[in-house]
């Protein structure tokens, strides 16, 4: 992989967290559960497009692994959050379950594709 394609990449990953941290608590506050709905069409509708949808896309990835967005906005607001004081201990069993629905979700893809 270029240097090129390693600064996109990780531009492009950077986007989905920052934008949901940016955005998504300001169309909640607005609009309620609307606003969730609005946000998820909106904020990660258009970082997908931009990460994947276009013929000059931000992330480049190998053939041989396949990195979904959830795991880019996982982290960067696990990160955020602990920069900015959150508790991480109490967060350890939403990861905990979040890694258990990912290797479920997984295995379910396999057998199906």
């Amino acid at each position: 992989m270029s240097g090129q394609a390693i600064f996109t990449t990780i531009m492009g990953a950077f986007l989905l967290p920052f934008f949901i941290r940016l955005l998504w608590g300001r169309f909640v506050n607005k609009l309620g559960a609307i606003g969730g709905f609005l946000a998820a069409i909106t904020v990660v509708g258009t970082i997908w497009i931009l990460d994947h949808g276009m013929k000059n896309h931000l992330i480049q990835q190998g053939s041989s692994g396949w990195i979904d967005m959830g795991l880019a906005a996982a982290v960067g607001a696990f990160t955020a959050s602990a920069v900015t004081g959150g508790k991480v201990k109490k967060s350890f069993t939403n990861l905990g379950s979040a890694v258990i629905g990912g290797v479920i979700s997984g295995i379910i893809l396999l057998y199906i594709m």
